[in-house]
C-alpha cells in the first residue's frame, strides 16, 4: 500500500464531508434564514437551491478524488499515473494558495490542502 496516497486521499476525503457538514451547518442554514437574499432567475428558492448544490458539489469533487486516490493507493503506480497525480497535487497547491490568499490565512483548510498535495506528491514517487 502506497501510504501517503492513502493519507492524502483519506484527507482529501474527510475535508469534503466536513465542508459538507460544517457548511451546512455553520453557512448555509444562518444564510437561508435571511430574509434579503437576492432573487436568482427571479425565485429566492432558486437562489437558495443554487447555492446549496454549488456547495455540495465541491464536496462530491473532494470525496471523488479522494476516493479514487486510495483506490490507486493499493495498486501499482504506473509510468503515466506519475504525471496525473503530479498535476492532482499541484491542484491542491493552488487550492491551498487560493485559500491562504481568500481568507488571508484565517481559513484552516489551505493547510489541509497543503497536506493532501505532499502527500499526492510523494505518493507518486
Amino acid at each position: 500500500m502506497n501510504i501517503p496516497l492513502f493519507a492524502g486521499g483519506a484527507l482529501a476525503t474527510l475535508l469534503g464531508a466536513a465542508h459538507s457538514f460544517l457548511g451546512e451547518k455553520l453557512l448555509l442554514g444562518p444564510l437561508f434564514h435571511r430574509s434579503d437574499l437576492p432573487k436568482l432567475l427571479g425565485s429566492r428558492t432558486f437562489a437558495r437551491r443554487t447555492l446549496r448544490f454549488a456547495w455540495h458539489l465541491t464536496t462530491a469533487l473532494l470525496a471523488g478524488v479522494g476516493l479514487t486516490l486510495i483506490a490507486l493507493s493499493f495498486s501499482q503506480i504506473e509510468p503515466q499515473t506519475i504525471w496525473i497525480l503530479r498535476v492532482l497535487s499541484m491542484i491542491f497547491v493552488a487550492c491551498s494558495a487560493i485559500s491562504v490568499v481568500g481568507a488571508r490565512g484565517k481559513h484552516f483548510s489551505w493547510y489541509v490542502f497543503l497536506l493532501i498535495a505532499a502527500g499526492v506528491w510523494l505518493g507518486s514517487y
